[in-house]
């Protein structure tokens, strides 16, 4: 079993992962395939860290919406054909800056002696 720091820095890889892309742009996203599945790909993987990471390391970080993301991943491992481009694109532009925040603070908190 991965232990929960290194869950975070999953989280925060695949959140790197979409910045280094993100410059290119909403349209560059959504007309390209390659990009699309890049970002979706990711998201995933933010998601099922987040779903593998054990509920008192989330309780930890009460400013994270854990359901939300978490929720995002199933759909977009479930319910694929629904996925609309706008909904990812809002998470890129107005939910990464603030995920990679709060879990850089998590990440101090776990690396505290009372963290362990």
């Amino acid at each position: 079993m991965r232990e929960p720091r290194e869950r975070l820095r999953h989280i925060l890889e695949a959140i790197g992962n979409i910045e280094r892309y993100a410059d290119r742009g909403q349209e560059a996203f959504e007309q390209d395939e390659l990009l699309l599945s890049w970002l979706i790909r990711n998201l995933q993987i933010i998601g099922e860290a987040a779903r593998a990471l054990p509920q008192e390391v989330r309780d930890r970080a009460p400013a994270v919406p854990w359901p939300k993301i978490i929720g995002m991943r199933n759909i977009l491992v479930h319910d694929y054909v629904g996925i609309e481009p706008q909904v990812l694109w809002d998470a890129v532009e107005n939910d990464l800056p603030s995920l990679r925040r709060e879990i850089e603070v998590l990440l101090r908190r776990l690396d505290e002696p009372s963290g362990s």
